[in-house]
């Protein structure tokens, strides 16, 4: 069958109308099979070493320009339509490098040079969204790039020293001046050249028994996922993408959510956060973090950002891993998942979503539009932790999220879940039960510690033994006791409107 649509997009500046492409190709695949553009490189094809790393700029809801980096491994080709691709290749103009790759050299920050050119993009974002980075910034941004030869401190020296270079003379017609792509810029070119590209109907793809489409509107959604209950729903396939270059499995009917705009939405009131099925990981970081503040480390740790820039929430739920990082936060925070088939809608408080090892309640032809968070208004408590062997990108052994409700000095409500000790994530009632109505104390927390232990009887694999699994639990527990207390053992509580609007 031949392709019965069209990927439009700009690259490097360039516009691209890609037909006769299997929709199931990666933005690598593409990059150096079709157009023999060798500096985009493959190393782990899974969206952990960052040597895939490319840009890729759009316009949000406001009409305002966002660049993000992404991992072009694992990326399928038509979810760059209607959007920007930024590699390597575009960054030197003739004999004049770009101000990132004169710092790399300057610094001495390549040996073998497979990586380079993936953190040359990590840094050209990172240039380009933020005017006077500080170390850990720095490092944030570089957390998805894996260095084996180098040593990474030639290389943060780079990211510290590519500024200076920021202000070489340009030529009047080179694409990137033109984009006026960087911190306090608006990107007037690229934004009109995007907005030229935008299409009033569906992306449709139909090659060689692979069928590919991208609903706009949330019905159209629904009625497609009820007609193919057993079709690939994608966000930013990030797991998904594992299954073409790990599985190499063919994905007959994939369906894409990012282009429902009910989906693509946060919406914040006085007693709810919804988080669409369509919203990065990042962005729903971004809105959390103004109720529970201590996300902070779970937000670094979660991947590398080029994964947090295209995985969604959503997915990882969905994805129904018993190591999720999400799971246990979000159960104890009490989310609840909105469900929908058809026209028919339904709510699922979160623990009762997953069924099983990598099974959940959907039904078939069901999927699930947002999760919805309550917004805390009694004084709390609350940490999320995650054990693995590496700080960055790593599986957890062990992770949760600890909720508690204080009043009058007293537990009324306590979530304490974990993920990685079962073949589900869930919470620990007879922990609770321990919590509940006594006041938060060393006493207290050695009862729900004794309690604890008859929660869970966690399994032995490479991450982790049965007895080191347990151990952590216990630990961790004890940890988020130290953690909300200060040296006096006096309680510290965030109370609603002390840590964001």
């Amino acid at each position: 069958m031949k392709s019965a649509g069209a990927i439009h997009f700009l690259l490097n500046g360039v516009p691209q109308a890609v037909e006769g492409v299997a929709p199931t190709t990666t933005v690598l695949c593409y990059l150096r099979e079709h157009l023999g553009l060798m500096g985009t490189k493959e190393g782990c094809a899974e969206g952990d070493c960052g040597a895939c790393t490319v840009a890729v700029a759009e316009l949000d809801a406001e009409d305002g320009l966002r660049l993000r980096p992404v991992n072009a491994c694992i990326q399928l080709l038509p979810s760059l339509d209607r959007k920007a691709l930024f590699t390597v290749e575009g960054l030197r103009k003739g004999d004049r490098l770009h101000p990132v790759q004169k710092a790399m050299l300057r610094s001495h920050a390549s040996q073998c040079g497979f990586c380079t050119p993936g953190f040359v993009m990590s840094l050209f974002v990172l240039m380009k969204t933020s005017a006077d980075p500080d170390r850990q910034q720095i490092c944030d941004a570089l957390a998805g790039n894996l260095c084996r030869c180098t040593g990474y401190r030639p290389i943060i020296e780079a990211a510290a020293r590519m500024y200076e270079f920021a202000d070489a003379p340009a030529s009047p017609d080179d694409w990137l001046t033109r984009t006026g792509l960087d911190a306090a810029g608006s990107g007037s070119w690229l934004k009109q050249a995007l907005r030229d590209l935008r299409q009033s109907t569906s992306l449709e793809i139909v090659h060689e028994g692979t069928h590919y489409v991208a609903p706009r509107t949330i019905a159209e959604l629904a009625a497609l996922v009820a007609r193919h209950p057993t079709a690939k729903l994608v966000a930013g396939a990030t797991d998904a993408g594992l299954l073409v270059t790990k599985a190499l499995l063919s994905l007959p009917f994939v369906i894409s959510v990012t282009e429902v705009a009910e989906l693509q939405r946060v919406e914040v009131t006085g007693d709810w956060v919804v988080i669409g099925a369509a919203v990065s990981v990042a962005d729903a970081f971004s809105a959390l973090m103004r109720d529970y503040p201590h996300l902070d480390e779970m937000r670094r740790r979660f991947s590398g950002p080029g994964i947090r820039a295209a995985a969604t929430l959503v997915g990882n739920i969905v994805n129904a891993s018993p190591v999720g990082d999400w799971a246990p936060i979000l159960i104890a925070l009490g989310a609840v998942a909105l469900l929908r088939h058809g026209d028919d809608e339904r709510e699922l408080s979160l623990e009762q979503f997953f069924t099983g090892f990598r099974r959940t309640a959907l039904r078939s032809g069901e999927f699930v539009q947002a999760i919805r968070l309550p917004r805390p208004r009694a004084p709390f408590l609350f940490r999320c932790y995650k054990v693995a062997k590496h700080f960055d990108q790593d599986i957890a052994a062990v992770s949760c999220g600890l909720y508690v409700e204080i009043d009058a000095d007293r537990i009324t409500t306590s979530r304490i879940a974990y993920g990685g000790v079962d073949a589900i994530p869930r919470r620990a009632p007879q922990c609770e039960s321990a919590l509940k109505g006594r006041v938060w104390s060393e006493d207290t927390l050695e009862a729900a510690c004794a309690a604890l232990q008859s929660d869970f009887d966690p399994i032995s694999d490479l991450r982790g033994s049965r007895d080191y699994r347990l151990m952590v639990t216990v630990n961790l527990l004890r940890r988020f006791y130290v953690d909300s207390t200060t040296s006096t053992r006096a309680m510290t509580v965030w109370t609603y409107g002390e840590h964001g609007p």
